[in-house]
């Protein structure tokens, strides 16, 4: 009975990771990568001051979030 049973959840778990496979492509994941990319690289040309302005302000919060105040 036992062995029915993860039998039969073995196949569903078989079946679930076929579909999550056929949804998500690793071709598909780099197009959207690359898109994102791109789009980075143009908001920064059009903007770059603003641009290294935001990444010191991002890097002082992460910095105050993960330091440690012992």
């Amino acid at each position: 009975m036992n062995e029915e049973i993860i039998e039969n959840l073995n196949e569903r778990l078989d079946r679930t990771i076929d579909k999550g496979r056929a949804l998500i492509t690793e071709d598909e994941i780099q197009q959207h990568v690359e898109v994102l990319k791109d789009q980075v690289c143009e908001t920064v040309k059009k903007h770059p001051i603003k641009s290294v302005v935001a990444g010191f302000a991002v890097g002082f919060l992460l910095a105050k979030l993960f330091s440690s105040e012992d």
